[in-house]
Order: structure tokens, then C-alpha cells, then sequence
């Protein structure tokens, strides 16, 4: 059995205590974490945008060229991930595989979870109620759209039973 475990920023823990708490002991499991384009994405288009395609410093022209910031923040955030993927390894405490995709998040989940026997995600919406609105967009594609059962985890205690939305009321016979 392959486990998923969908990991990010802010709720990795969950996840990787749920696997713990769920996974067999002979089960595969992958850490999963998706970078997204889109900061890089932004700053690239700013520096094009603003500054112009291939700007020179300005300065002297042995300086040669300014470099591009979302460079720079792709390199961070490939940094950041590796992090994320250590910190979860250590707090798993168990041999796993740590797999590092790019794209939109909610697909490339699905498309890692193609195959495996669970997937794991958190509640990435409003979560001081129970209730649908606790499933952002990407973990609500993800819950609709895994090929496999999926588990749904609370990042932290879930809110009582008091804050569920009220019941619809009852069509009269």
C-alpha cells in the first residue's frame, strides 16, 4: 500500500500525525509537497514589465546584466520545500519518500495520488466551523478528484458541534 501525504505550510503536522496514527507499518509513504508557480510567476513578469526584457543596470556596462528576482524566489522556494520535507521525515520517524512536484497543487495531488491505497490532506478553508466552507478550492478538486479513499485531517482540534451550519428546514407535506 502507497500512502500520500499532501503536505503544507501551516498544516504539515497534522498530516504527518495522521499518517502515523493510520498508515500500516508496511506501507509506503510519500511526503508530498507542491510549489506553485505563482510567485516566481509574478516576480518574473514585474521585472520583464517594469524594467524591461534584458535591463542593464544602468550603472556601467561591465557590471552587465540586473538578475531577475523571481530567480531568486524559486530558488527559495525549492530551499523551502526541502525544509518542509525534512522537518515532516524527522517527525515521521519512518522511512518515506519525499517528492517534490510544481504546477497547480490540487492536480498534482490527484495525479500523485493516482495508484496509492490513501491519501492524506488537511483542511485548508475557514476553519473555526465545521462545516463545507473548511475545504479550501485546491483540498475540495483534491477530495473530489482523488483515484483513491482519501483521509481528511483537522490541522487542529475541530471546532464543537455548535458552530455547524443550521439544518434547512423541512418541506411541508
Amino acid at each position: 500500500m502507497r500512502v500520500i501525504a499532501w503536505l503544507v505550510e501551516g498544516t504539515w503536522p497534522a498530516c504527518v500525525d495522521a499518517v502515523r496514527a493510520h498508515a500500516p507499518g508496511a506501507a509506503e509513504v510519500v511526503l508530498l509537497h507542491v510549489s506553485g508557480p505563482e510567485v516566481p510567476a509574478v516576480a518574473h513578469g514585474a521585472f520583464d514589465g517594469l524594467l524591461g526584457r534584458g535591463h542593464r543596470s544602468g550603472h556601467h556596462p561591465a557590471e552587465g546584466w540586473e538578475r531577475d528576482p523571481g530567480d531568486r524566489l524559486e530558488a527559495l522556494g525549492g530551499t523551502s520545500a526541502s525544509a518542509l520535507l525534512d522537518a515532516a521525515a524527522r517527525r515521521l520517524g519512518r522511512p518515506c519518500v519525499r517528492e517534490e512536484r510544481s504546477g497547480r497543487a490540487e492536480r498534482e495531488v490527484v495525479a500523485a495520488a493516482e495508484g496509492a491505497g490513501l491519501l492524506v490532506l488537511a483542511r485548508d478553508g475557514d476553519r473555526s466551523r465545521l462545516g463545507p466552507k473548511s475545504l479550501g478550492p485546491a483540498v475540495r478538486f483534491a477530495v473530489d478528484h482523488a483515484p483513491c479513499p482519501v483521509l481528511l485531517v483537522w490541522p487542529e482540534p475541530a471546532p464543537g458541534l455548535t458552530t455547524m451550519p443550521p439544518s434547512p428546514p423541512h418541506p411541508r407535506p
